[in-house]
């Protein structure tokens, strides 16, 4: 295709919603078609819970992509919130990467989310991700399998945490996109306030810590942002949880796990910043927080009544 200078061409903007079941990879496909951190990513299920957005421009055109909670079949109140806000980030959105993990295929939970996906009239890429788990052989029949399900527009294969294929997604993204004006600042990389993105890290420094010490109800808030005169930044954050044994694991023996987690988040959030962080962190209990609409209201969910 012949190259157009971007002083001749019109500019192109769109919301791409990423689809998927949990740990398919959608985090950690978002952080590498923006090039930098915009969203946690973690080992542990169901650690992205609003639709945290990413930026990126590619030749005349922005794409913002909209990172929803992994879709699963919700048993609380706090599930049913997330699956809500996926399926609507997907509604809402101008097309949809919907992802599969190779070495899943289209398993229960894939089966489940490709029935409702005919619902979701927005054009459709297929994104099978984990290839460099899988032989050859098998990923080209998971990919005609998935095509006879749903009339795809495209398909890709990548490797998202080597970058592997990441870059064709990218520009067939970017040539998708309808044409209009830029959405966002050409250096914006993500709509996430930075107190939120703050939060998102020292979350995942908690699950990167305690891995399945602790359930993934625990919250961050951050509470304080102060930029002193040198320069440098003091934050200050309390991280929830539901129940007293849970503030004993997270603070850890003498404290030392919640100066672990403090020291991973701290190091992040000034790489990511530019400037020296000074971060203090408090843990609280907050029962049943998971039942009260402000939680979600501040996490950006909606509040299911039932």
């Amino acid at each position: 295709m012949p190259e157009v200078s971007e002083q001749n061409s019109p500019t192109r903007c769109g919301f791409v919603a990423l689809i998927g079941a949990p740990n398919v990879g959608k985090s950690t496909l978002v952080n590498a078609l923006v090039g930098s951190k915009v969203t946690i990513v973690s080992r542990k299920v169901q650690t992205t819970r609003a639709l945290i957005r990413g930026i990126v421009i590619e030749d005349n055109a922005q794409i913002v992509l909209v990172d929803t909670p992994g879709i699963f079949t919700p048993k609380r109140r706090l599930d049913r919130a997330m699956v809500s806000t996926a399926w609507s980030g997907a509604h809402d959105a101008d097309m949809v990467c919907v992802l599969l993990d190779a070495r899943a295929g289209l398993d229960e939970e894939a089966d489940a989310i490709f029935a409702k996906l005919e619902a979701v009239k927005h054009p459709k890429f297929l994104v099978i991700n984990k290839i460099d788990l899988v032989a050859r052989e098998k990923l080209l029949a998971l990919a005609q399998k998935a095509n006879e399900r749903i009339a795809f527009k495209q398909t890709f294969m990548i490797a998202a945490i080597s970058g592997d294929g990441v870059d064709d997604l990218r520009r067939a993204l970017a040539e998708a996109m309808p044409e209009g004006p830029y959405h966002y600042p050409e250096d914006q990389m993500s709509d996430a306030p930075l107190r939120h993105l703050a939060a998102e890290i020292t979350r995942e420094k908690i699950y990167r810590n305690l891995h399945q010490e602790l359930p993934y109800q625990s919250t961050v808030e951050t509470d304080s942002w102060k930029e002193l005169k040198d320069r440098s930044v003091r934050i200050e954050q309390t991280i929830f949880v539901e129940r007293d044994s849970q503030r004993k694991i997270v603070l850890g023996k003498s404290g030392a796990t919640i100066k672990a987690i403090g020291a991973d988040a701290r190091k992040e959030i000034a790489d990511i910043l530019g400037q020296k962080v000074h971060l203090f962190l408090f843990v609280k209990v907050r029962d049943n927080w998971g039942d009260d609409p402000e939680r979600y209201r501040e996490m950006g969910l909606e509040f299911p009544k039932e």
